[in-house]
C-alpha cells in the first residue's frame, strides 16, 4: 500500500498494516504445573538411569568373565594344538591325527564363541559408559534442584529493629 506524504511516496511495512496479535501471559498455575511435570521427569530419569546402569553393569561383568574364560581356554587349546601337531609330525598314527583333529575342532569352536562374546561385549560396554554419564548428570540435576528448592522454601529472615 502506498500513501502520499508531502509529494513523496513512502511504503507502509506489513507490521504497520496488520493488527498486532496480543501475546498471552502465562498463569502461575500453568507454570507451577510445568515445573512439577519437569521434576517428575527428572525423578523418572534418575530412577531409569540407575536401573539401566545396574542391569548393564551386571551384563558387562558376565561378558567380561566369559571373555576371560574363553581366552584362557583358547590359549590352552592353542598350546595343545602345537604339541599335537609336533607329535603327529614326529610319529604319524591314527591316534595322533585324531587328537590333532579334535583339538583343531575345539579351538575353532572356542575361537568362534570368543568372537561372538567380544562382539556382544563391546556395544554393551559403550552403552554402559554413556549410561553412567547420563545417570550421573540426572542425579546431579536432581540434587541441585532439591537444594535450590529447599533454599527457596526457607522462611525469610526477619531483621531486628534498630533502636
Amino acid at each position: 500500500m502506498i500513501r502520499r506524504q508531502n509529494y513523496y511516496f513512502t511504503t507502509l511495512r506489513k507490521d504497520e498494516l496488520m493488527a498486532k496479535k496480543k501475546k498471552t501471559v502465562a498463569k502461575s498455575a500453568a507454570v507451577g504445573k510445568d515445573l512439577a511435570t519437569a521434576m517428575e521427569k527428572i525423578a523418572k530419569a534418575v530412577a531409569a538411569g540407575e536401573a539401566a546402569v545396574t542391569t548393564r553393569a551386571k551384563a558387562n561383568k558376565k561378558f567380561a568373565a566369559a571373555v576371560k574364560r574363553l581366552s584362557k581356554r583358547k590359549a590352552a587349546l592353542t598350546k595343545r594344538k602345537r604339541l599335537a601337531a609336533a607329535r603327529a609330525k614326529k610319529k604319524p598314527s591314527v591316534d595322533t591325527r585324531k587328537a590333532l583333529r579334535t583339538v583343531t575342532k575345539d579351538l575353532a569352536s572356542t575361537t568362534k564363541e570368543l568372537k561372538k562374546t567380544r562382539a556382544a561385549k563391546a556395544p554393551n560396554a559403550d552403552e554402559l559408559k554413556a549410561m553412567r554419564g547420563l545417570a550421573r548428570r540426572a542425579k546431579a540435576y536432581s540434587k541441585a534442584i532439591e537444594k535450590i528448592d529447599k533454599a527457596l522454601n526457607k522462611p525469610a529472615k526477619r531483621r531486628a529493629k534498630k533502636k
